[in-house]
């Protein structure tokens, strides 16, 4: 098989506000290989700012890892361990996407350049994944336009990124939501983002508490274990870990920070963790827990939350995911997902188009 990269810039459509900055852009790889007059594809989208292989030898890592695909015998890609004893050979326990995107472009190769990442009927049957509608940091009227949009949309989950603009503001957006939708009608989450202090946590989330919040994912910077070991058993609202769980990578790690957090939610980026073998290992350590959990795309382009989506699948989800980024990009890669009353689904009338990334 044939492997090569390329970068790809995706626009948004709209500035997206986090308690990061401001988002006009974000950039992502594709890993692409051709056999037999196929082609193959994976994408590695580290997060600028989060992730742990967001770093200057990224492209550099990616050179390596083409040039040694390219010396491997065609015969290589049919093992399933394959990609897992790529991980030492080639050093890549520090860049999680790659593992992800390999672990894409393999499936993809084994199932036939199908874009069938997964069996399961997400794919074969068109069998929609119930998500939340996403409003960004924003002025609060935009906010609130946002969130109101998406309910008339068939949203019953929707959440808000906090943490940017005056906390008053945000929460007077809950206030107006609140006013018109009960919890019972729409379950509100606000994600932090480690926005909060230890200073004024507690009261951050003792106000949110008032507006009927399902969870707040990650309200304070990751490795404060006590402080979220107290936050998680003693906040009047939920937690749901999210960037806490960036760059760990044995199980016993994974079950450590279970044990010593105790989180009634965690949230998984599989871009983020290492890829899906290791997003399942997350799993396996929170289920056993009483710990629940749900998946979240990490502003992939379609051809990462296809796979996202479609491994999300593999399990009996019932609440919403958080798959509902593929119309942030002007230049998205066009796909069959389709969102469509607070669901996604995989509609096959509609075909992928590559030329993109061909060019």
């Amino acid at each position: 098989m044939k492997i090569r990269w390329k970068k790809h810039r995706l626009a948004f459509t709209f500035q997206a506000g986090t308690s990061r900055g401001i988002l006009t852009h974000k950039d992502t790889w594709y890993i692409i290989g051709e056999n037999d007059n196929k082609q193959f594809y994976g994408e590695c989208g580290p997060l600028k700012g989060l992730s742990i292989d967001d770093r200057p030898d990224f492209e550099t890592k990616l050179d390596t890892v083409c040039e040694h695909l390219n010396t491997r015998s065609i015969h290589a890609w049919n093992t399933m361990g394959f990609i897992d004893s790529l991980i030492p050979e080639l050093n890549l326990i520090g860049f999680p996407s790659i593992v992800m995107g390999l672990e894409t472009l393999q499936a993809d190769f084994l199932n036939g350049s199908k874009q069938e990442i997964f069996e399961n009927s997400f794919y074969s049957f068109e069998s929609p994944i119930a998500i939340n509608g996403l409003v960004w940091m924003n002025e609060p009227e935009h906010m609130l336009a946002q969130a109101l949009e998406k309910i008339k949309a068939g949203f019953s989950c929707i959440k808000l990124k906090v943490g940017a603009i005056d906390f008053e503001k945000e929460c007077s957006v809950l206030e107006k939501i609140r006013e018109q939708y009960s919890e019972e009608q729409v379950v509100l989450r606000v994600d932090a983002n480690g926005a909060f202090t230890e200073k004024d946590v507690w009261q951050k989330l003792e106000t949110l508490a008032a507006y009927g919040i399902h969870s707040i994912e990650q309200p304070i910077k990751p490795k404060q274990t006590e402080l979220m070991r107290q936050l998680c058993k003693d906040s009047p609202l939920d937690i749901a870990l999210d960037e806490e769980l960036i760059g760990i990578h044995t199980f016993e790690e994974k079950e450590n920070v279970l044990e010593e957090i105790d989180p009634p939610f965690i949230i998984l980026k599989p871009t983020l963790l290492g890829g899906f073998r290791e997003t399942g290992e997350w799993i396996k350590a929170a289920e056993y827990r009483g710990i629940e959990w749900w998946m979240t795309s990490a502003l992939e382009s379609n051809i990462g939350l296809n796979a996202i989506s479609q491994f999300t699948a593999t399990y009996p989800v019932y609440m919403p995911q958080g798959l509902g980024t593929g119309g942030l990009y002007h230049n998205n890669i066009p796909s069959p997902l389709t969102v469509y009353s607070g669901g996604i689904y995989y509609d096959k009338d509609k075909a992928w188009d590559f030329s993109e990334i061909n060019k």
